[in-house]
């Protein structure tokens, strides 16, 4: 019997340790899809499109030709009215709406339908192309049945959850699925951290809710891949980040982020051996808009941001974020890296949404081409013209590449690229590069940083082994 018992011990812990962490699937979403129904809606917009048909723009026949009247409405402008649909859902009795920016954008006329039944007009309050969010305010005096925005931070990658809304303008539409991934990043606006799902999310979806299995939603459905329609891959605004979006274009119809007044770029291995930083980590300031927060407390191109306001930035990306996402006008501890050492700024933030370009200045030409032997490439001094040209910031110096053999260790660097610094030095004439490259190779250094202005005008280090 003893034997028997120990056999059935261990069985009956596997038993009990599944029921602990598995969760039985809803039997059915039924109920909770009843109760959030009359909370979604459908957006219809109208749009005025204006299209040129004449294949001669410009050409008139003379005064009196007998061709003036008959072709005469074919080169005018020909407009047409476009329609698009959309989704949404209501936070407040009195008819606010969230949305999507781009159902709405360009719209003439916005109309709502509640619960597949009435139909009201609807009029912006608010708009954030940066977030892709907008708020409608529903014209009408009728009280609405909200739902409230939950936390998204406590949603988990396997959770239950139910998307609501518009699929190809056919209307109130329920689809169930979990939730796939967090974090993700695919290239659709300034600020992205999408919850994945698999609910099946289609054309039309955008700006409907993705609701948790408490009825709250996590998620504004913003986007798929894959251009035939759903194929299991859906993305949402989590609730966390829209919530100070949507309570700012509600008080002031527009939004106010913190701005630094930096460009950053992702830290990587051969950056942080440079750097002596213990692993890849922080954002890498590639560049400091003039009299911006940053450049007043003294941060410099070459700086990592390693700890914003006391948060660690572990990851580039996190830290447009989190500096969006601060108030306005607050001082805020910024830790940095530099020289190989931590060191403190404190910084009052900007807005954002009134920040203004870099300046440029002229400066003298200086045409002549030289080759660097050690990095196998033919470079010229930077000129005025290409300030001009390329929009530079002002004081800017370097050397603009003009050629690059293949077995050069930057042979991944394109022509018209401009060396603006190496070792954290900047760079003002050919003899500054070579210097700096030969002494490098004499102290056995492996890799050494180059910061350069790319073809996009974008400031970058990268880090470069040498042979």
């Amino acid at each position: 019997m003893n034997k028997i018992k120990k056999l059935l011990t261990p069985f009956f812990i596997i038993i009990i340790t599944s029921q602990v962490f598995a969760k039985d699937a809803p039997s059915s979403f039924a109920d909770l899809a009843e109760r959030l129904m009359p909370s979604v809606v459908n957006i219809s917009t109208t749009t005025t499109i204006i299209t040129n048909t004449n294949p001669f723009p410009g050409f008139k026949f003379p005064p009196g030709s007998p061709f003036e009247d008959m072709f005469k409405e074919f080169g005018e402008p020909q407009k047409r009215k476009s329609a698009a649909l959309g989704s949404g859902f209501i936070i407040d009795e009195k008819g606010i709406v969230i949305t999507n920016n781009h159902v709405i954008q360009d719209a003439e006329d916005i109309v709502v339908t509640v619960n597949g039944e009435k139909e009201y007009k609807a009029k912006i309050i608010g708009k954030d192309p940066l977030s892709d969010i907008a708020v409608l305010q529903i014209i009408s005096k009728d009280k609405f049945t909200p739902v409230i925005l939950g936390d998204s931070d406590k949603a988990r990658i396997g959770d239950w959850v139910i998307a609501i809304g518009n699929p190809f303008g056919l209307g109130g539409t329920v689809t169930a699925g979990i939730i796939s991934a967090r974090n993700r990043s695919i290239g659709l606006s300034r600020y992205e951290d999408y919850i994945q799902t698999d609910a099946s999310i289609n054309s039309g979806n955008s700006g409907g809710p993705l609701f948790d299995m408490n009825g709250d939603v996590i998620g504004i459905n913003t986007a798929i891949l894959g251009k035939s329609g759903s194929i299991g891959i859906g993305f949402s605004i989590p609730s966390n980040s829209a919530k100070k979006v949507v309570s700012q274009l509600i008080e002031f119809g527009e939004t106010k982020r913190g701005w630094l007044g930096v460009r950053i770029q992702v830290v990587t291995k051969e950056i942080a051996d440079v750097e002596k930083l213990d692993k890849p980590r922080g954002a890498l300031v590639a560049s400091v808009a003039e009299k911006s927060p940053s450049d007043k407390a003294g941060i410099r191109a070459g700086d990592i941001i390693i700890e914003f306001n006391g948060t660690k930035i572990k990851e580039m990306k996190e830290l447009p974020k989190i500096v969006a996402q601060t108030e306005v006008g607050k001082t805020v501890d910024v830790k940095i890296w530099r020289n190989k050492k931590e060191i403190t700024k404190k910084i009052k933030l900007g807005r954002l949404e009134t920040s203004e370009d870099f300046k440029e200045e002229p400066k003298k030409v200086e045409t002549d081409i030289l080759e660097i032997k050690s990095l196998k490439i033919n470079v010229r001094l930077l000129n005025d013209k290409d300030i001009q040209k390329r929009k530079l910031p002002k004081k800017t110096t370097g050397l603009v590449i003009t050629d690059i053999d293949k077995d050069s260790p930057i042979n991944y660097l394109n022509i018209n690229d401009i060396i603006v610094e190496v070792q954290k030095k900047k760079i003002k004439s050919i003899k500054d590069l070579e210097k700096i490259v030969e002494a490098a190779l004499k102290s056995n250094q492996k890799t050494i940083l180059i910061a350069i202005y790319n073809n996009q005008n974008q400031r970058r280090y990268i880090g470069v082994k040498l042979d």
